[in-house]
């Protein structure tokens, strides 16, 4: 088994085994920290462990290696492909006028009601108020204000994944992902390990970017969003 195979439920089981809740085959995060989950097999047994951890109306994100199918006791929310892209281009080096860019900024606790405005205009994907709590996370900053963000998530031995990488509407066009990204990435590589994502399939336009900037498509998996059903009395 590779280790991005079923990379929510191993990154749960490991090197984020500290930020989960679990029961017999099934684990999701923290809910402050995020609405993703998973479980060992997509099997009655792991959707029935999983709705131990997930309370009536509440939501859980999965990455299942076929598309959905209907379960008793859960309602799609969303669905669609979502492409997992590994990278495999050259050790990435910042250039001397971004390492010099005062307006690079590791983020925090005291970032996150701006992290959480950027998110929820942008929807990168699922972003809670501890999200940050996940790996570093950097930001530009203009006018005092967050415009651009990009982080590290899902970690599983080897592996770290690059996520929430977002810019203000306002702001685009200005090479602010890449910056962020190529930062990102740099620290972890020099940790040793190799950066990878996802993308939804559709967003032609940022898997362009990710291709232009040496990932390569690994798998096509599917994002659901589920719902766990209100048990009526």
């Amino acid at each position: 088994m590779h280790a991005l195979d079923n990379v929510c439920y191993q990154s749960l089981a490991t090197r984020h085994a500290h930020l989960a809740e679990s029961f017999d085959q099934a684990r999701r995060f923290v809910p402050e920290i995020s609405v993703i989950g998973g479980f060992l097999e997509p099997t009655p047994r792991g959707y029935e462990s999983l709705a131990t951890l997930v309370k009536d109306g509440q939501t859980v994100n999965l990455a299942l290696e076929a598309p959905h199918e209907p379960r008793p006791g859960w309602a799609v929310v969303f669905a669609s492909p979502m492409l997992q892209m590994v990278y495999q281009g050259p050790e990435p080096r910042t250039d001397s006028k971004t390492a010099a860019d005062e307006r690079i900024i590791e983020l925090g606790a005291k970032d996150v009601p701006e992290m959480m405005e950027l998110t929820s205009l942008t929807r990168p994907g699922p972003f809670n108020r501890r999200t940050h709590e996940l790996g570093r996370y950097l930001g530009i900053f203009q006018n005092e204000n967050l415009v651009a963000m990009a982080g590290e998530r899902l970690k599983v031995p080897g592996y770290t994944e690059v996520s929430a990488v977002c810019t203000h509407p306002e702001h685009t066009g200005k090479g602010y992902a890449r910056k962020l990204m190529t930062a990102i990435m740099q620290k972890i590589c020099d940790r040793g390990e190799t950066p990878f994502l996802h993308v939804r399939e559709a967003n032609t336009r940022a898997v362009g970017l990710y291709e232009r900037m040496g990932f390569v498509k690994r798998v096509l998996l599917h994002l659901a969003v589920l719902r766990k059903d209100t048990h009526e009395s």
